[in-house]
């Protein structure tokens, strides 16, 4: 009886919300739009995307508040805003709103807790605040007010790098002392006289190679994605503005709605890239604080 029940069910639940579908395109549409007048929507007038998109001048005569700096304080306030109003008033029998806010943390929380172990939880803040942060900022790049993610900067990446790194060092030293140095450079099993070689070849990854990989990781995916949209988006708007040439107009279509595609895709790695650089970071945590690695 209960099998035909979850049946007649299964339908009902996989059915979409045409408003919400309505309002996604509308928002993509706009989005499209507005990429494509700021890169230039006619021929004559239109470049091809380059790293100097990526550059922005200081605003109030500085040369560091610009409009990177103005999307990482924007997320950082809206990630401390949600949270702090999610935190609130919260009841046995949750709102919609707090099962979403449970469901996120939750999410994170089992990230520390497979890859940290036992004292996952006193890390699992700062592994929320990752992950947030690093969500929100990359969703930038796909809306049509902010049209940036904001580790498409390097600098940024490196900041987060950076974090994490002091994290999972710190909490090295403060777990075991100095004997974390042996924990960190030299892994259990491995003979003396491998010593020469493991030594140097353990400090490059764990204090070289670490904090490099995920800024570069983190950068090169938002980079490569934001410069793809403006390409197919841009080209597509000039090519659609062509005059007098009705197959360069037809590939024009083609290319926004192309456009349209990589908006999607986008979405996706950006919160692939926020769940990578989230386990990545309790993974390097865990190796510190645990007994060997």
């Amino acid at each position: 009886m209960s099998n035909e029940a979850t049946v007649v069910d299964a339908p009902e639940t996989s059915k979409g919300h045409p408003v919400a579908i309505v309002v996604t395109m509308l928002v993509v549409w706009i989005a499209l739009t507005f990429l494509a007048e700021r890169i230039g929507g006619g021929v004559s007038s239109w470049h091809a995307p380059s790293q100097e998109d990526f550059e922005f001048s200081g605003w109030f005569g500085t040369t560091w508040f610009n409009k990177p700096m103005l999307l990482a304080i924007i997320g950082f306030v809206g990630v401390l805003a949600y949270w702090l109003i999610a935190s609130r008033r919260l009841k046995v029998i949750p709102s919609k709103a707090q099962f979403f806010a449970e469901y996120v943390y939750d999410f994170v929380r089992n990230i520390g807790r497979d890859m940290i172990g036992p004292g996952y939880r006193r890390f699992t803040p700062y592994l929320l605040t990752l992950f947030s942060f690093i969500l929100v900022s990359n969703w930038f790049g796909e809306t049509f007010v902010f049209m940036f993610p904001t580790f498409s900067r390097v600098s940024y990446a490196y900041a987060g790098a950076i974090l994490t790194f002091l994290a999972y060092v710190i909490s090295g030293f403060a777990k075991h002392g100095l004997g974390y140095l042996r924990v960190a450079l030299i892994p259990s099993g491995v003979p003396p006289w491998l010593y020469p070689v493991i030594i140097p070849l353990e400090f490059l990854s764990s204090f070289i190679t670490r904090p490099l990989t995920l800024s570069v990781r983190l950068f090169a995916n938002m980079f490569a994605g934001h410069m793809s949209i403006m390409v197919f988006v841009g080209g597509g708007a000039a090519l659609l503005g062509w005059v007098h040439n009705s197959f360069y107009n037809v590939t024009g279509v083609f290319a926004l709605l192309f456009g349209v595609a990589m908006l999607c895709l986008e979405l996706f790695i950006g919160f692939l890239q926020a769940y990578i650089f989230t386990i990545l970071a309790a993974q390097y945590i865990g190796s510190s604080v645990g007994a060997a690695h």
